[in-house]
This record gives structure tokens, sequence and C-alpha cells, in this order.
């Protein structure tokens, strides 16, 4: 049973002795309340009604059913707030899903140098230690200096190791202070956050027909010309070497993939001209392995 505010709405008519379209209540369990006795079935021609004789036998028989039921108007008031907290949900109920939260909103960011932000109203350094990044709660309240460029990263591994390519952003974007953030867990907050601060968008993900569908759609058509897609000097080159296999699984889909932006236009002619695709990881920089050596 799938528990809404509209079904909460047609319960508490019957608890109020009103009578309700039996087409507007249906399934296994109304048919139990039904052979029960719990709600009686009217018939008025070619329709009928559904009524509850005794209101608290009704609500007895519903919290058997569903233990959300005990508190009809908590749980009106719980779907009515979709940011309730389930901390606050257990506290009042004893049950923290009394409807489905996210118990994680926003986006990890990260930096290779400090980046000076500001949290709450509140001076927030971003400047996490190699081999951790930070995460952004908050992001409403979350906000950059204006001069910041913010590089989206689609893959997690490059987002990890944004020090390994760090010639590449600077050959890329040039002598600029970058904040990194990713689209994980999967959600809008971070386009959301996106769009409500003014600084430029610059986005990487893989080259494949695929990425850029993600860029044009899911930001691009909402930043317009604050956003970018991050293209290398070499990729042509990179392409030539690429992945056959999913240019192949991609192209179906994505054949009419077009657009106005003349960089990303090349960039799609010369997926569909070699035929492959390439992965952003293959721009991460491989530590060489330091080998210990002892006097003999």
């Amino acid at each position: 049973m799938k528990i809404t505010i509209a079904l909460i709405d047609k319960l508490n008519l019957l608890r109020n002795g009103e009578s309700l379209p039996a087409s507007q209540l249906k399934g296994e369990w109304v048919d139990d309340l039904v052979r029960d006795g719990v709600l009686i079935s009217t018939s008025h021609g070619s329709r009928r009604t559904l009524f509850a004789p005794n209101a608290e036998t009704l609500c007895k028989a519903l919290a058997s059913i569903d233990e959300r039921f005990l508190d009809m108007e908590l749980l009106h008031e719980t779907l009515l707030s979709k940011n309730t907290l389930r901390s606050q949900q257990a506290s009042s109920t004893g049950n923290s899903k009394l409807v489905m939260t996210r118990s994680c909103p926003g986006f990890p960011v990260n930096s290779y140098e400090p980046i000076p932000c500001t949290l709450n109203d509140r001076e927030f350094v971003v400047n996490p230690q190699e081999g951790s990044f930070l995460f952004v709660t908050d992001w409403q309240s979350f906000f950059v200096p204006d001069d910041v460029v913010v590089v989206g990263i689609e893959n997690m591994e490059n987002f990890r190791m944004i020090r390994q390519q760090r010639d590449l952003f600077e050959q890329c974007i040039g002598n600029n202070r970058l904040l990194f953030v990713s689209r994980y867990p999967q959600s809008i907050d971070l386009r959301s956050w996106l769009q409500i601060i003014p600084n430029r968008y610059i986005h990487f993900g893989d080259f494949d027909l695929a990425g850029i569908n993600i860029f044009l759609t899911e930001y691009n058509a909402y930043l317009g010309n604050r956003s970018s897609f991050l293209i290398p000097s070499d990729i042509e080159r990179r392409l030539a070497k690429g992945t056959i296999e999913r240019y192949n699984d991609q192209y179906q889909k994505f054949k009419s993939i077009k657009s106005n932006i003349p960089e990303i236009q090349h960039l799609i002619d010369a997926i569909n001209r070699y035929h492959r695709c390439y992965d952003q990881e293959g721009y991460i920089k491989i530590k060489e392995p330091c080998f210990s050596t002892k006097n003999s």
C-alpha cells in the first residue's frame, strides 16, 4: 500500500462518518476491511459506496495493517513536510521511515589549494588533505568567491585524484582557483546549487555521446553561457585509440545529438568520425612507484 496525502484524506472522511465512492478506495486490504465489517459497502444502482459504522474500530484496523496509521494527523503533517528529518520522525513516532526522506542531501567538494567559502554565514575553508574530500549538506547556504571556477567531475576516481590531473586543468582552464564538485549521490542538489551562484561552471566527463548529452541536458540547459565542457587539446589523438564497443552501444540512442556550441559539435563530429569514445580516467597521471634501495 502506498500511503499518500490523498489516501489519508479519504480515510479521514470515513473516520468522520462520511461515505466514500468505492471506486476511490481499492485494494486487498479494503476487501478485507469490508469482509470483517469494519467498512460497509452499499449499492446505489450501479454505484457502490463505503462507510465506517465505527470510527474507533476503523482506526484500530488501519493501525494493525500499518503502524503509520496510529497517528493520522502526524502522518499527514509529515507527508506535507518533505524535509522532515528521520530523527524528527523517530522522536515523534518511534519510526524513522514514516515517509522516505533523503538522509544525506548535498554533494562532495574538493580542491588542491585552500578556497575560502562561507557556509551558514560562517567562514568555511575548503582545503581537504590529499586522500580525502569534503561533503556539503547545507548547500543552500554554501557560497564561494565569484572568481572561483567550479569544475564538475562525473567519475569519482577523477574527482578523488584531482592532484594527478592538475596539469590538465591548468592547460585547459588557466591560472584560476578551482573548486571541484561531483554529482554524487545522484540528485539535483548540485545543479540547484549551481543555479543560485554566479560562478563559471566547467563540466569534465567522459568523451562520449552519453557524456555530452548529460552536459547539454542537465547543466547547459539550466546554466546557459556560464557552463562549458572541458575538451583537452589532444582529445582527437586519444579518441583515435578509444573504445569502439561503447560507441556502438550508445549510437542508436544518441546518434541525433547536436549542439549549437561549436567546440562541442566539433567533439561530436570527432567521436562519430572515429567511431570511438574515450574515458576521462585516461587523464589521470599514474604515480611512479617508489622503490627503496639498500646499501649492500
